[in-house]
């Protein structure tokens, strides 16, 4: 009977541990590179063969007077800004459910957002040129 308790500890050990969430980073690498480039540019090598090239990620600021689109790119990323026939984007949605904490996008407006969608985002900052 003592041997069969110890088989079962590993089992009890295991219920306790949190699933680790992936970083923005490897959100990033994982869904959005093979298309957008490791760098974000838009050169991935699933760029190939579509009607429009991926958005240049980089310059997202550069492109918004400076400032950091948050909002609108999570809108983007999410699916909220819907999908229109040219885009090739998928709608990440389902994957980023979640838990949800309170997010600035750069409007002001501390907004819930999946915890995924944020790192996301804040991933992206660190892309900018």
């Amino acid at each position: 009977m003592k041997r069969f308790r110890w088989m079962l500890l590993p089992l009890a050990l295991g219920a306790c541990v949190e699933e680790k969430v992936p970083t923005g980073a490897e959100d990033f690498a994982t869904y959005c590179s093979a298309c957008h480039g490791t760098s974000g540019t838009g050169d991935g090598p699933g760029a190939e063969g579509l009607a429009r090239r991926p958005a240049d990620l980089t310059q997202l600021s550069a492109r918004n007077g400076g400032a950091f689109p948050g909002t609108r790119v999570m809108a983007k990323i999410y699916g909220y800004t819907g999908r229109d026939s040219a885009s090739a984007m998928p709608q990440f949605g389902p994957l980023l459910q979640g838990d949800l904490m309170p997010y600035d996008g750069g409007d002001g407006i501390a907004t819930p957002t999946p915890q995924r969608l944020m790192q996301l985002a804040e991933h992206l900052k660190t892309l900018q040129k």
